[in-house]
């Protein structure tokens, strides 16, 4: 005998059916809507934070084969008066000025904000950097800056201290990139400075000035300073270590880093 279904059940079974499709369609719908929405939201993540800014960069350059953390020298003191000045949001570093190329890398590894070994153009103009140099170190000072240049990054000031120009270097013409600029020279003895900076682009550089010191028949008050630079450079040293140089470099720094700590220490 053969058993026929009644048509009851058969409806029942359809429409259970169609309802166990409809949840699991909507389980299905609701999971790839959840899945965009992830995706999404991972796209819409800027690389780096927003608000977040490398500290103002200064970097200073000794001169001759002196060692960059030699506190003889007026260069090496200005960075520690100035560390302990600013102890955030401004990085101080010195080189040797022979390690130009060492100071580049450390300027772009601070303005990589989000560590990706790539700087992105909003983080190349965020860039704020000094930079100042004596005798070599002037000329690398200028050099730094002209390859920051090429690397599309603008540089806030450069200071020169009798800046003697090293081969293949020019220490006379500022990049177009530095938005101001200023010269501290001496004319006497066989080592002494650059006389005269001009810029590259007198719209966009701003040349503070061209300042004459002149050491002839003053005493020479270098005394911590090695024996041979009284002899073969004598007035070059002078200038090194004179304070009234190294007070306006000093002033011209500060006048472009953060009014914070600082300057609640000096109104104490």
């Amino acid at each position: 005998m053969q058993t026929r279904s009644r048509p009851g059940n058969n409806r029942g079974s359809a429409h259970s059916t169609r309802w166990g499709i409809l949840i699991r369609t909507s389980i299905v719908s609701l999971g790839a809507v959840l899945a965009f929405a992830q995706i999404g939201l991972a796209q819409s993540v800027p690389a780096s934070v927003p608000g977040t800014m490398p500290p103002v960069i200064v970097i200073g350059f000794v001169g001759g084969f002196i060692k960059h953390n030699n506190l003889v020298h007026s260069e090496v003191q200005l960075a520690a008066r100035l560390r302990k000045a600013y102890p955030t949001g401004v990085d101080v570093e010195t080189f040797e000025s022979y390690h130009g190329e060492r100071a580049r890398k450390k300027v772009l590894s601070l303005l990589d904000t989000n560590h990706d070994g790539t700087l992105t153009p909003e983080e190349k103009q965020h860039g704020r950097i000094i930079i100042y140099g004596h005798s070599w170190g002037g000329s690398d000072a200028i050099s730094l800056a002209r390859e920051l240049e090429k690397d599309g990054i603008p540089v806030l000031l450069t200071i020169q201290v009798d800046s003697i120009s090293k081969m293949h270097q020019d220490d006379a013409v500022i990049p177009a990139n530095v938005a101001q600029a200023a010269n501290f020279y001496q004319p006497d003895g066989f080592l002494h400075g650059q006389s005269e900076i001009r810029a590259a682009d007198p719209a966009r550089t701003r040349i503070i000035g061209n300042f004459r010191f002149d050491y002839k028949g003053s005493p020479y008050n270098c005394g911590e300073y090695p024996w041979y630079d009284r002899i073969f450079g004598k007035s070059h040293t002078q200038i090194e270590c004179d304070p009234a140089v190294w007070k306006q470099a000093e002033s011209l720094i500060r006048s472009n880093l953060p009014a914070t700590t600082a300057r609640r220490d000096e109104a104490r």
